[in-house]
């Protein structure tokens, strides 16, 4: 499933290239997860303003409009001046003036979402439940203290939540729990503010290094311009179970929570 970073790193991938594009033509696909909204046609004539994104969804500005895009389980975009002719698996398409953007999701349970601005109700109840970004000066200390201290739940599980911070997703939270130092399975409410603030550090840190290095690509991933992600060549213990652990030897474990695959050093994350 494409998170945070892989979702930032097909923003950057395409959203300077397509401002200010014209719509000549759209098209719709199988249906996806949720409607569009509109009248698919109603979009032609349209010019794209800017492509923003609020945790795992990339909102696209229209000079009327915004279209909200989730990529889902599987789902990838591509832009392009020249794409081949639209397979089984491509579902939306926008012909514009300096190229075509494409979704294409095997499993289609990703989303294309019309709304009239980010005000409206369609728009409030995806966004509106999401948590502070991880990556911008919004992301405070004691909002993200008072968030965790609410929740007596693992702190693997309360992370994956996306509430209180949006985006760390399972490759991610194994990864910034053992920089922190942090067991995935210690109830958040019990960690102490220095603690917190080591984490909050790690957040920052695996989610700049993981878009830096243009995300993880573990089965299919790539950016609107073709690209694979190679941060999993880096991981410490996601995917590493019964290896040796690269800060101290100690052999990773792998547990189940709430039916995802966690990974941690249990000498380097001892409580």
């Amino acid at each position: 499933m494409p998170e945070l970073p892989e979702v930032e790193v097909t923003r950057l991938s395409f959203a300077k290239d397509i401002q200010g594009a014209g719509v000549l033509a759209a098209r719709l696909g199988k249906p996806l997860r949720w409607p569009l909204g509109c009248d698919v046609a109603q979009l032609v004539g349209r010019q794209v303003r800017s492509v923003q994104r609020r945790g795992k969804y990339l909102l696209i500005e229209m000079s009327q409009g915004w279209l909200l895009v989730h990529l889902g389980m599987s789902g990838s975009l591509r832009f392009a001046q020249e794409l081949p002719p639209s397979g089984v698996y491509d579902h939306f398409e926008l012909v514009t003036t300096l190229g075509t953007l494409r979704l294409n999701d095997p499993r289609r349970f990703g989303a294309v979402v019309y709304v009239d601005n980010l005000t409206d109700p369609q728009a409030h109840k995806l966004l509106g439940r999401l948590g502070m970004e991880p990556l911008s000066d919004a992301f405070d200390l004691r909002q993200f203290q008072a968030g965790l201290g609410q929740r007596k739940a693992a702190i693997k599980q309360v992370l994956l939540a996306g509430d209180v911070v949006v985006g760390v997703g399972n490759i991610y939270a194994s990864e910034a729990l053992f920089l922190a130092g942090i067991r995935p399975t210690i109830s958040a409410a019990d960690l102490s503010k220095p603690r917190v603030a080591r984490l909050q550090v790690a957040i920052r840190d695996v989610l700049a290094r993981a878009v830096e290095k243009g995300g993880s690509t573990l089965r299919d991933f790539s950016s609107a311009d073709g690209q694979t992600g190679y941060f999993q060549l880096e991981a410490m213990v996601y995917g590493r179970a019964e290896l040796p652990c690269k800060a101290c030897g100690s052999t990773i474990k792998m547990i189940r929570q709430g039916q995802r695959s966690t990974f941690y050093c249990p000498s380097c994350q001892k409580r």
